[in-house]
């Protein structure tokens, strides 16, 4: 019996890095969406805590779309490995 060594570096390598990267595209997911809304200023002619609540909320918008991104890259890279194991 020979073992490859070669091969094995090789699929220890690619399954770290895969791991890592999906570990850290899973944390930018949840990154994304645990942001809350910062209050903004009070500044000269701010009279509307909704108008100032509205703004904060629309700056989320980027970051939870990013998030979702995040999550449905994740699910694919799932779905390609339970595609890999069934085939």
């Amino acid at each position: 019996m020979s073992i490859d060594w070669a091969a094995l570096g090789q699929v220890f390598g690619v399954s770290l890095a895969v791991t890592v990267g999906f570990v850290g595209v899973f944390t930018l997911g949840i990154l994304g969406t645990s942001r809350k809304a910062q209050p903004a200023e009070a500044g000269p002619g701010t009279t509307s805590t909704a108008r100032a609540s509205a703004t904060a909320g629309a700056a989320l918008g980027p970051a939870r779309v990013g998030a979702y991104a995040c999550f449905a890259l994740c699910a694919a890279v799932v779905a390609y490995g339970i595609n890999l194991i069934v085939a």
